[in-house]
């Protein structure tokens, strides 16, 4: 095909799916979002196959399970020779420009260990071109820009601590001490559209990443205090937290570990009364405004530069959000308001598939294959995933997946976490996998720890049917399943290249 016109990815932190179509929809006006959702195709059943921010990226950008890549947690370095979206756009002649982040660990194997690369793990995957730095600890020409605003900080998070107007004790939604038009969502998004412009006809490929609504959770007014609590729906969850943990071992170091003080800045303690959660539940929604308002911007920008029908948009997230569901917060967990996150893909050619969803399972493995695939740029066998594009146009292959499948590893090697302290488990079997058919999610431990199977034609996720006698055969069928998984997706780098007399043969995967 060649080279097809340009590609916009964008990527929103922590953006849980229902806040454009399910619970929280109706609470959360997210209009450009919603807009755009009319003019391209939507995957309702899409979800990250990894958490947390670095993992999940990796599996988004390489296309790779987490079980072949192993950059399993924040800090755990990814291979070097890994391909990724940005080598392979590479090769098919277009510059991967960032502005943002990918929260990518470098190979200490080829950097020397005194390289500062080596010092943080939120560092730039390999191939991109860094137009910007956004990022979430550093964030360094964003302080710069607040800075000759004349913004005063004595800390760099100091900066995510909400301020009082009238100098009493600050509410958690107060408002950020710096204005929406110089928030890191404006500032990213005016660098994005300053820095783009001058690459209008040359076919370019830019990958966006925002941080918001990821927390802290403070906003810039008129954000912090655009949704009234009174009218956020409680979070869905069980009568105690109690009752909670009462359903796997796994639960109890989770709600431990992840409280509502973990998600905001300048405050001694917050209490998870629901006036509180659902303070910081509106919060979230105000930023998730936000982003839309900038993500409007470009939309924007892109039809009143006459580029709207050159361009592939894909609009989705990194991972999900708890937001107090389960009484849980952020994503290290089972349930799939951690997991499950919007997809929405433009392409200029399907018009006649506009506003329409695709319902089937999709995982973030797709995406890279579905942008080379656009641009005619062969996917890699070490990819995973499949290419959406004939899913897009309506066509479904009669091999597709019925289920999904997510992975998360819960250790830490240099500072054992909460659960390995609290369940006695290793580095090595701190992990689950979970897999999700149309009826069951079960997940399963590599600890020996009891699976968890939820009956969604019956309680769904709030009773654990694990040990019941009637879904013993589901139990093991789905066991099965998983196992039959991991043993097809295994690493694919090499394993249908060939040595023969006549030199290397390479068939490809899909």
């Amino acid at each position: 095909m060649g080279q097809a016109g340009n590609v916009l990815f964008v990527i929103i932190d922590q953006l849980r799916a229902d806040c454009l179509s399910g619970a929280l929809a109706d609470h959360v006006d997210l209009p450009n979002l919603q807009a755009f959702m009319d003019e391209a195709v939507t995957f309702t059943r899409h979800y990250s196959v990894t958490n947390p921010c670095g993992p999940s990226r990796v599996s988004l950008l390489t296309g790779q399970y987490a079980m072949n890549h192993r950059s399993v947690r924040n800090g755990t370095p990814l291979r070097h020779d890994t391909p990724n979206i940005a080598t392979e756009m590479r090769k098919a002649g277009y510059l991967p420009m960032l502005f943002g982040y990918t929260d990518t660990s470098a190979d200490p194997r080829v950097h020397d260990p005194n390289d500062p690369i080596l010092k943080s793990y939120e560092q730039c995957m390999a191939g991109f071109h860094e137009v910007v730095e956004m990022r979430l600890e550093e964030s360094f020409p964003w302080q710069s820009h607040l800075m000759k605003k004349g913004y005063q900080f004595d800390t760099y998070w100091d900066v995510y601590k909400p301020v009082s107007a009238d100098g009493r004790k600050p509410k958690l939604n107060d408002p950020a001490l710096y204005r929406a038009e110089d928030s890191d969502t404006a500032f990213l998004t005016d660098a994005f559209l300053d820095g783009i412009a001058p690459h209008r006809g040359k076919n370019w490929f830019a990958h966006l990443t925002y941080i918001r609504p990821h927390p802290p959770l403070v906003a810039p007014a008129p954000y912090n205090d655009m949704y009234d609590p009174a009218d956020i729906p409680v979070p869905q969850r069980l009568a105690t937290i109690a009752d909670e943990k009462g359903l796997h071992p796994f639960f109890g170091p989770t709600l431990d570990a992840y409280t509502p003080m973990r998600f905001v800045h300048g405050f001694d303690e917050v209490e998870p009364t629901d006036e509180n959660i659902c303070t910081l539940r509106a919060i979230y929604m105000g930023l998730a405004t936000e982003v839309d308002h900038h993500v409007g911007r470009v939309v924007e920008y892109l039809k009143q530069s006459g580029q709207y029908d050159d361009t592939l948009v894909v609009i989705t997230a990194d991972h999900g959000e708890m937001l107090g569901d389960r009484h849980s917060w952020g994503k290290m967990t089972a349930y799939d308001a951690a997991y499950h996150t919007p997809l929405i893909i433009r392409d200029p050619g399907n018009q006649a598939r506009a506003g329409s969803t695709v319902t089937v399972p999709t995982e973030s493995i797709d995406v890279t294959p579905t942008i080379l695939d656009w641009v005619g740029q062969n996917v890699p066998n070490a990819m995973d995933g499949r290419s959406l594009l004939p899913l897009l146009y309506g066509d479904m292959p009669h091999d597709w997946r019925n289920y999904s499948f997510s992975e998360l590893d819960f250790s830490e090697p240099e500072n054992p976490t909460q659960w390995q302290r609290q369940l006695g488990t290793s580095n090595s079997e701190s992990c689950l996998s979970i897999l999700r058919d149309e009826r069951f999610t079960l997940v399963e431990f590599a600890a020996d720890l009891p699976p968890i199977l939820f009956d969604h034609q019956g309680r769904g996720e709030f009773e654990n049917v694990a040990a019941n006698a009637e879904f013993a055969d589901d139990l093991a069928r789905l066991g099965r399943q998983m196992l039959r998984h991991r043993m097809r997706n295994m690493d694919h780098t090499l394993s249908l290249h060939s040595i023969t007399p006549n030199g290397p043969k390479v068939q490809l995967r899909y």
